[in-house]
């Protein structure tokens, strides 16, 4: 171990063990999946990103040995690591320059957003040396004054080349590609079974995986066109679980920039859903039209859909006439008191 930290150390990486793990350690090999968490912190100690909070929930960090990781440092400390091991790598300028395009790539996924939004189509050293807004403050400021980071690490579980499913981001392009219809059938089957977020969890990852090579396109090139039209199908799925789940205005948002590139009868019934949820009546209304010009088979389906929506308005409107009855009542019952 001691020759470890002296290696460690004549490369810039100062390793100080928190609590030791177990067992032999790992050989590694490149295609190893290792599960851990993750805090990094300047060395003032002020904490940029922690796995066991980061978007509100505890989630480890996946990463896949071998891959060209953004931030090699990361493979480098961990492969002198056992599992259960908690350990603080303090690492000099070399190995962090890149740490703010990851932590962003790493904060949006925490939001479920596309891991690559906001980050040019140039290389991480490119973008380091532009004046290209990251969206945080910190880590914009960390970008124009890099420093040596801190990062804390607790390995959870060494998985060997060949004992799991690699995860999409991991994979190359022709492989996303194959692996992108299984995912929307698992996501189906999901639906299917009544376990919506878990179904608009694959959809959104199978969305996710075609616009990281949409990215690689043209816009309007025929492979974007390609990768456009697999999309949306995929985007229908996930507005249909985000209708069942109350999120109304992500679903006019989707269905809105489907409608923009395409007719698509789908994205204007679930728009029109979407806009009779938030009691915007009359853009309901024209989407409905829309949907039975399309497809005039629809128009029953159509019109339930209308009947439920005015039952709906009326409900609101007796509401609100008992409520305004009501505070009126009891101002002239106020007044009538007072004088």
């Amino acid at each position: 171990m001691e020759e470890l930290a002296t290696k460690l150390l004549a490369e810039g990486i100062q390793k100080k063990v928190v609590s030791p793990g177990k067992g032999e350690l790992s050989t590694f090999p490149d295609g190893t999946k290792v599960i851990f968490h993750y805090r990094s912190s300047l060395c003032d100690g002020t904490v940029l990103d922690d796995s066991r909070t980061m978007g509100g929930r505890s989630k480890p960090m996946e990463l896949i040995l071998g891959k060209k990781f953004k931030l090699a440092v990361w493979e480098r400390v961990i492969a002198t690591m056992r599992e259960g091991e908690v350990a603080d790598f303090t690492c000099d300028v070399k190995h962090t320059a890149l740490y703010p395009l990851v932590s962003q790539s790493l904060r949006n996924i925490s939001a479920g957003k596309d891991p690559l939004e906001g980050q040019r189509h140039c290389c991480g050293i490119a973008q380091i040396h532009s004046h290209h807004s990251l969206g945080h403050c910190d880590l914009d400021q960390l970008q124009a004054n890099p420093q040596p980071l801190v990062f804390t690490l607790e390995l959870m579980e060494v998985l060997t080349p060949g004992s799991f499913r690699l995860d999409i981001w991991a994979m190359t392009d022709e492989e996303k590609l194959e692996v992108v219809p299984q995912i929307h059938v698992e996501g189906n089957a999901l639906y299917k079974k009544g376990d919506v977020k878990e179904a608009a969890e694959k959809y959104h990852n199978a969305i996710a995986c075609l616009k990281n090579l949409q990215m690689k396109e043209r816009p309007g090139d025929e492979c974007w066109i390609k990768l456009d039209l697999m999309i949306t199908p995929l985007m229908l799925n996930y507005c249909q679980c985000q209708l069942v789940q109350g999120q109304y205005y992500e679903v006019l948002d989707h269905c809105s920039s489907i409608i923009s590139k395409y007719e698509d009868m789908k994205a204007y019934f679930k728009r029109a859903k979407a806009h009779a949820a938030v009691w915007n009546e009359t853009e309901a209304r024209a989407d409905f039209a829309k949907v039975v010009e399309l497809d005039p088979s629809l128009g029953p389906s159509v019109a339930k859909e209308l009947r439920a929506m005015e039952e709906r308005i009326r409900s609101k409107e007796k509401e609100e006439k008992g409520r305004y009855k009501s505070l009126f009542s009891y101002d002239s019952n106020a007044t009538a008191t007072t004088g």
